[in-house]
C-alpha cells in the first residue's frame, strides 16, 4: 500500500459479500481514525470520544467508503469492535490509518534509541 487512501465513493456494507465474490475487492481494508459524522445512536459518549474508527476497501483500483444499509458512513466507537465486523465479513487482514491521535515515541531505549515497550 503506498498511496494514502481517501474514498472516490461510497459503497453499502451488504454489498460487500457480492463484490468479493466478484472478486472486484483488491489489497486488504484500512481501518481509518477519524471525526465521528454519525450523531446519533450507539452507546458512546460523544462528548468524550469524538473520533471513531470508519473503514475503506479497495473496489475496482479505487477506493470506496463503506456505509450502513441506512446510507449513513458506518463508525465504529473501538478498533476491537471493527476487527470482529472485519473477521465476520471474511478479511483475516487490514491496515490501520490514525491521522488524528499524536505519536508519542519513548526514548529510553537500551542505546537511547526508542524503546520498544
Amino acid at each position: 500500500m503506498q498511496e494514502t487512501p481517501a474514498p472516490t465513493f461510497t459503497i453499502r456494507q451488504n454489498d460487500l459479500a457480492g463484490l468479493a465474490s466478484q472478486k472486484r475487492i483488491g489489497d486488504h481494508p484500512v481501518a481509518v481514525r477519524t471525526a465521528r459524522e454519525v450523531a446519533g445512536g450507539g452507546f458512546a459518549d460523544q462528548s468524550k470520544h469524538p473520533n471513531t474508527w470508519t473503514v475503506y476497501f479497495l473496489v475496482d483500483d479505487q477506493w470506496a467508503l463503506v456505509e450502513s444499509a441506512r446510507g449513513l458512513r458506518r463508525e465504529w466507537a473501538s478498533l476491537d469492535r471493527l476487527e470482529k465486523w472485519l473477521r465476520g465479513m471474511g478479511f483475516r487482514f487490514f491496515y490501520v490509518r490514525n491521522d488524528i491521535d499524536a505519536v508519542e515515541m519513548e526514548w529510553d531505549g537500551p542505546m537511547g534509541g526508542p524503546s520498544m515497550k
